[in-house]
């Protein structure tokens, strides 16, 4: 018999696509009225639903659900191929390899202070771009360090996959999930990072002190460990030319290139939090008004926005630019700096085809007239839940929906034009949902076999995929009530 094998998120969502396009046939079409029916995201008013004429959409609005999705979704899709432009020049300078690399050298013989220093690296790297695939590099350097210090294979696997998924989990700026998710919730990225924030701090420190905790096991007893019965195996695999690594020298361009890329995230941050119209916090309006107010200056420089009022437009053209600087500091010729950009780019094309498949499912559920009578029966059901229980039902509800859909960007634009009109009537703020989403998907992520990061660290580990989950499902139970915990809280907040 064939053996079964999970179809792409392409396929998945254009099946998706296909039954919500036979639902308009049967589901009966409605609309709401809308609080500013000209604004870019429509934020319904609760209780003036109608029913609307039936409009079921056909074959030729199926397949063309997924072009009129990407026009929908054009500002977030040029973001994320221009940001994958950004990683690709940075990559190519090699400072992030060299800098973990470094400090990894730097601990050798100090393993144990090794192991939370790099989970907080990598969790550094997911919180802000999503760092995932880009730890498969460090398995090979890392694993014979700890194998030759007396941890064991999964220890290493843990350093690295728990590490870079919690931070994940944790996303505080990540565009591949908490960007793309606020875009289509109508929200800024910046609304809610307090909340992410906390989420990141408290779910590391529950990682470390439990990957720790099995490392010292380990340690004194390698009997107690998980992968006993392959140690012979694994040293023979791992060790053997040890001393053979190298590691990429961490050179003076590329420690100001890591400065760069931090102080990029950092404007980034700076950029999406609406310090005036949220906050009442005027320091970057008056800036902005006092450089542009100087003779000559403002003519020279044009209408630059006031750092908080930044949106997809704003933040694709800080990470050109800091493609651009990277570039010249590292003294790219012209032909590499834009190849490493344009293979940069290529990478994270997919990404950018899944938000408009992705985006298909809402143009046909809103063109057929299905959306508002969705909305209509989630409004029904939530008159009896409160908001506690909304904003918990909503993170387990993306938990299997992030098994089916495992790509992040491609979850957050299927679910977020459902969801965050389905918190405006709970009286819940939509960032809310937006830190469930994030958090579920991180947790799923975590352990998913159909993650290709996960499963390729395991092949290059020599770890049974059993043996890994035996470990995992602990924590992520721990994991689960302690965003639970936190999105209970953050709804009074």
């Amino acid at each position: 018999m064939k053996k079964f094998k999970m179809p792409t998120a392409f396929t998945i969502l254009f099946l998706i696509i296909l039954v919500v396009a036979v639902m308009t046939w049967i589901v009966p079409a409605g609309q709401y009225d809308y609080v500013d029916p000209e604004a870019s995201t429509l934020e319904p008013i609760p209780g003036t639903y109608s029913s609307a004429e039936q409009n079921p959409q056909g074959l030729w609005e199926v397949l063309y659900a997924p072009i009129k999705g990407f026009f929908d979704a054009q500002d977030i899709a040029l973001f994320v191929i221009v940001i994958g432009g950004f990683l690709g020049v940075v990559m190519k300078t090699g400072a992030i390899d060299a800098g973990i690399g470094n400090v990894v050298r730097k601990l050798e013989g100090r393993e144990r202070v090794m192991i939370p220093i790099l989970m907080i690296l990598f969790a550094l790297g997911g919180t802000t771009y999503g760092m995932a695939e880009e730890t498969i590099a460090f398995y090979p350097l890392i694993i014979p360090i700890i194998i030759a210090a007396g941890y064991d294979a999964i220890t290493a696997v843990l350093i690295i996959a728990v590490g870079a998924g919690v931070g994940v989990l944790g996303s505080t700026v990540n565009p591949f999930a908490t960007g793309i998710a606020s875009g289509f919730a109508g929200v800024s990225i910046g609304d809610g990072i307090i909340v992410r924030v906390l989420i990141l701090v408290v779910s590391l420190a529950i990682a470390i002190f439990y990957v720790m905790r099995y490392a010292d096991k380990v340690k004194n007893d390698p009997s107690k460990s998980l992968v006993s019965h392959l140690a012979i195996q694994h040293k023979e695999d791992f060790l053997k030319g040890n001393d053979t690594i190298e590691v990429v020298e961490l050179t003076k361009r590329r420690k100001v290139v890591l400065w760069i890329f931090g102080l990029t995230f950092f404007i980034m941050i700076l950029g999406v939090i609406p310090w005036a119209w949220k906050f009442n916090i005027t320091l970057f309006e008056d800036i902005n008004n006092a450089i542009l107010g100087i003779p000559g200056v403002g003519s020279v420089l044009g209408n630059i926005l006031p750092l908080g009022d930044w949106w997809f437009g704003e933040l694709a053209l800080l990470f050109l630019v800091a493609s651009i600087i990277i570039g010249l500091i590292y003294k790219m010729p012209e032909e590499e700096l834009t190849g490493s950009f344009v293979d940069g780019a290529k990478d994270l094309l997919g990404v950018a085809l899944i938000i408009g498949v992705s985006r298909g499912i809402t143009v046909v559920m809103n063109d057929g007239g299905m959306s508002a009578t969705v909305l209509h029966w989630g409004e029904n059901l939530l008159a009896e839940l409160g908001p506690i229980t909304f904003a918990n039902i909503s993170f387990l509800f993306f938990l299997p929906l992030s098994f089916l859909v495992p790509s992040t960007s491609g979850l957050a634009t299927l679910s977020m034009p459902i969801m965050a009109p389905l918190a405006d009537f709970a009286g819940v703020d939509r960032a809310i949902v937006i830190t469930a989403y994030q958090s579920a998907s991180g947790i799923i992520n975590l352990i998913t076999p159909t993650s290709a990061v996960i499963m390729g660290a395991l092949a290059i580990a020599k770890v049974p995929y059993d043996i890994y989950f035996k470990f995992m499902w602990k924590l992520l139970i721990v994991l689960t009530l302690l965003v639970m915990t936190v999105l209970s809280i953050a709804v009074f907040v």
